[in-house]
């Protein structure tokens, strides 16, 4: 079991979310928020169900986000001029104000992480990543989880 890819990703995400937590606590930003405001820092005024979808995050855990985000005055919502059913987010000054020191402080932590990781090593990696992502989003995981 110690060489399960599960648990290299596990321990991954659960230190990215402690430095990330701890790099953003300047800004009162947390690592359930920050990858909104980088989608965000791309392009400003998606929807919350474009958002969902991009990062494959549910819509009640990027309801929470959103209004969390709001409530620190790091993004608004309005509801889209076309259609009124869907909100749309965009960030505030606050938000536009401190980009560059959020994602400093994000790709420092990705850079520590490949310092030493060859752009060879690096290319393979994202694109065996990039390969068991794609499989999941055709996987129907309940059918496949009763499938044992």
């Amino acid at each position: 079991m110690k060489n399960s890819i599960g648990r290299l990703i596990s321990i991954l995400h659960r230190k990215s979310q402690v430095y990330i937590n701890y790099a953003l606590s300047e800004f009162n930003i947390t690592s359930a928020e920050y990858s909104f405001l980088l989608c965000l820092y791309r392009k400003d005024g998606k929807t919350q169900e474009e958002l969902s979808s991009f990062l494959d995050i549910d819509k009640s855990a990027t309801t929470r986000a959103i209004k969390s985000l709001e409530e620190k005055g790091y993004v608004t919502k309005h509801k889209d001029d076309d259609d009124k059913r869907f909100n749309r987010i965009y960030l505030t000054d606050k938000a536009k104000e401190n980009q560059d020191n959020i994602k400093k402080q994000i790709f420092h932590w990705s850079e520590f992480l490949m310092e030493d990781v060859s752009e060879e090593d690096a290319a393979i990696l994202f694109n065996v990543l990039e390969s068991m992502t794609n499989k999941l989003d055709k996987t129907n995981l309940k059918k496949l989880g009763d499938d044992i």
